[in-house]
């Protein structure tokens, strides 16, 4: 006897340091020319509309406590300056997520507070984009997760470099006027969706499970499942996802 229930979410095609963030600074991502944003936007801080915050909604709250300020205050020490420019605080906060936690593959259930994962140094990519967005979420944006595949450029030949290349992969999209939703890797420390095929976006990693639930019977029932995905290129810079179960 078997009791499943679907996740609610919309389908869709080094160690750490306590107080403010003080690592590395890494090349920002210069993406002006990619995303043109709303010039109200343009600096940091700004206010969302009035439409757009119903839109966001709880993408707009913090989903985890944080008493201290652990998170918080990470976040806030990659704030340049009062203004700062939108997209370049973006990028360091993505690229800061990457330099300052080791990724680490992990099978088990469950997702790692952010809190968790700033302690221990180290996370899988679902615990590297929570933390993304509720760091992104302390600072007043909205975001919201995603999951799907990342694509293995070595199925068409080319050399993988990619963390995750070819498996389940989680990563974070983050809201800004005129440009819309914007996906960051932190796990790869990319910005935009190039080779990242999403399958669901929600407001909650836990709503991302696809299936969940109990299952009842025999010692020698099966209990085993297999889905096979390959990603190919239909033409060159054109990706595409086919599934097998």
């Amino acid at each position: 006897m078997a009791s499943l229930r679907s996740a609610d979410a919309e389908l869709a095609p080094s160690v750490p340091h306590q107080g403010e963030a003080r690592g590395p600074r890494l090349p920002c991502f210069t993406a002006d020319a990619l995303f043109q944003i709303a010039s109200e936007a343009v600096s940091y801080p700004f206010i969302y509309s009035a439409d757009d915050r119903i839109d966001l909604g709880r993408m707009l709250e913090p989903h985890y406590p944080d008493p201290a300020d652990r998170l918080g205050s990470w976040a806030r020490g990659f704030v340049r300056s009062n203004p700062t420019n939108t997209l370049a605080l973006l990028a360091d906060l993505n690229s800061g997520v990457r330099a300052w936690i080791a990724y680490q593959s992990r099978e088990t259930e469950g997702t790692q507070t952010p809190i968790e994962t700033l302690n221990r140094g180290w996370g899988s990519c679902r615990d590297l984009a929570v933390l993304l967005i509720e760091a992104a979420r302390s600072l007043g944006f909205g975001a919201r997760v995603v999951t799907g595949y990342l694509y293995n450029a070595s199925a068409d030949g080319f050399a993988a470099s990619a963390i995750g290349a070819g498996t389940t992969h989680a990563w974070a999209d983050i809201y800004l006027p005129g440009a819309g939703w914007i996906a960051y890797d932190p796990t790869n420390g990319t910005i935009g969706g190039r080779d990242l095929i999403r399958v669901a976006v929600t407001r909650d990693i836990s709503q991302a499970v696809p299936v969940a639930g109990s299952f009842v019977g025999m010692p020698g029932d099966y209990l085993g499942l297999t889905v096979d995905v390959a990603v190919v290129s239909e033409s060159p810079g054109h990706a595409v996802a086919g599934s097998r179960a």
